[in-house]
């Protein structure tokens, strides 16, 4: 499954899109993943989506998607929404879920009761939202799983029956005949651990066929309701207690049917397993690569020296000094290169680590530094460049390092040992005052 890098725009860009054009179509969403607090204009699976944020103005505002659409795009605009939340959601372990929609001509947003009213969420930062590399749905069944999934989590609590259903039919979407699907259910219930593993354990106690337990006194009684026949009654307290019980089980089914079945990852899963470098492989040598790969030591060059590399703190654009580093590879030994990036004046360095075993690239901020030859010296912007790529590193900040025409490759985060981090700014104020300090004290 595809999983592309997702631009993510913050700031007075997103106000210029929104100001782009005329028809707009938003939706607010109830939702229980953190929400960003400012607007951030995604551009996922080539369509262009913004989520609002909740503290844009005075008042608190709630959660909404905007995208464009005039009044005779309605039906289409509000179909690329339901897949975003569906796919959000599952992304970021929670729901997304669209509740009220409002098309103009300039886009609007929803007001404070609205908020009070759907909104359960924790918040990002002004700019920590992030759905970076978020997977490309392309195949209608897979579509069709992720919004059953999407209502399921969305009931879950509310209301426990119909929950149950929407789970069940993640899993009954993907079969014609209900033997198949039976038979996956008995395949599948035995892998079930925690509060899922427990319930069939209980289930198989009392000898019950947990797969036929799940259709007859769950889907089926949830679904119908023929006088005389096995219904859930709303009435009867063991009936409820019973559903509940069972939708932990249905639930976590549905999620091992989406994430082993038909292979969606979590943002999670992608952190754990996603090879970063795979947008530069191709321009290494494919013997150096294999035997990387392999943990081996390639002699000679293979491919890296000399490539122009950018290097920005995501999600914001390369500083001017920073747009144009040149590469070399310093050294390599078992599956693990170390690169350089210098600027063009040599003034500054940055280290990296290429992991080509895992797929990870790391920065090293001890081996990168200012640097100064015969024929030139730091001036003030590399010490501001230098230094603020440093502190917000040591911040937690994410560099992304840029080759023309390639997806931008992510470092891994630093972890600070021994390092108190502070606050970014002051301490890039700090290094340009001390810089400023020693040239006046130089002697000409």
């Amino acid at each position: 499954m595809r999983t592309p890098y997702v631009p993510h725009v913050f700031g007075e860009e997103v106000e210029r899109k929104l100001r782009s054009r005329m028809g707009w179509l938003s939706a607010a969403v109830a939702s229980s993943i953190p929400w960003p607090k400012k607007d951030v204009w995604i551009r996922y699976a080539e369509d262009d989506f913004i989520l609002r944020g909740t503290e844009n103005g005075q008042q608190p505002t709630a959660p909404a998607v905007t995208v464009p659409g005039t009044s005779q795009q309605i039906e289409e605009g509000l179909a690329k929404v339901y897949r975003l939340t569906s796919v959000l959601g599952w992304f970021l372990n929670g729901y997304v879920d669209v509740v009220e929609t409002i098309q103009g001509s300039h886009p609007m947003g929803f007001g404070t009761q609205m908020r009070q009213a759907y909104s359960e969420v924790g918040q990002f930062g002004d700019r920590g939202f992030d759905c970076n590399h978020m997977p490309i749905i392309e195949s209608e069944n897979v579509r069709i799983a992720l919004a059953f999934w999407r209502e399921g989590q969305r009931l879950t609590r509310v209301h426990d029956s119909y929950a149950f259903l929407s789970y069940f039919k993640v899993i009954e979407s993907q079969y014609q005949q209900g033997a198949d699907r039976a038979d996956w259910f008995a395949r599948h219930v035995d892998l079930m651990t925690g509060e899922a593993g427990a319930r069939v354990a209980q289930l198989r106690a009392d000898g019950v066929d947990v797969g036929r337990h799940l259709y007859d006194s769950g889907r089926n009684a949830v679904a119908h309701a023929s006088f005389g026949g096995a219904i859930v009654d709303p009435d009867i307290p063991a009936d409820r207690r019973r559903i509940a019980a069972d939708l932990v089980l249905m639930r976590e089914l549905a999620r091992h049917y989406i994430a082993s079945e038909l292979k969606v990852p979590t943002a999670w899963e992608l952190y754990r397993t996603r090879n970063r470098i795979e947008p530069w492989e191709p321009l290494i040598d494919e013997g150096a690569l294999a035997a990387l790969k392999a943990g081996g030591t390639p002699e000679g060059e293979f491919g890296l020296d000399g490539l122009a590399v950018a290097l920005n703190l995501w999600p914001d654009s390369p500083m001017p000094g920073l747009s144009r580093l040149i590469m070399k590879v310093d050294a390599v030994h078992e599956g693990a290169a170390r690169v350089l990036l210098f600027n063009d004046r040599m003034t500054m360095v940055f280290a990296f680590v290429i992991d080509f075993v895992k797929g990870q690239i790391h920065t090293q901020l001890d081996n990168s530094g200012l640097l100064q030859n015969d024929e030139h010296r730091p001036i003030e912007e590399d010490v501001r460049e230098f230094y603020t790529v440093f502190h917000r590193v040591i911040g937690n900040a994410v560099v992304e390092l840029r080759i023309e025409g390639r997806e931008p490759v992510d470092c891994e985060v630093v972890i600070p040992v021994n390092i108190l981090p502070r606050n970014p700014e002051e301490a890039v104020a700090e290094a340009v005052e001390a810089f400023r300090r020693a040239n006046a004290q130089e002697p000409e």
